[in-house]
């Protein structure tokens, strides 16, 4: 889904650059440009954010990529 209609910017672009160690919505600005136009996308990124740096996730992520 797009998260920031500005930039075209998508979850999965968020998700992809919090697992290549982007951790703020400020780093997600100057990556993306997420939240550098009208700011509306902040909070959603923040949360996508927050999702994808969680134990759970990062646990699923891994055992998704480990060989069958």
């Amino acid at each position: 889904m797009y998260v920031c209609v500005c930039h075209g910017v998508t979850d999965r672009d968020i998700r992809e650059a919090a697992e290549n160690g982007v951790s703020s919505v400020r780093q997600l600005g100057k990556e993306l440009g997420v939240g550098t136009q009208c700011g509306r996308c902040a909070s959603m990124a923040r949360s996508i954010l927050k999702e994808t740096r969680s134990s759970d996730y990062l646990a699923m992520a891994n055992l998704l990529a480990s060989p069958a």
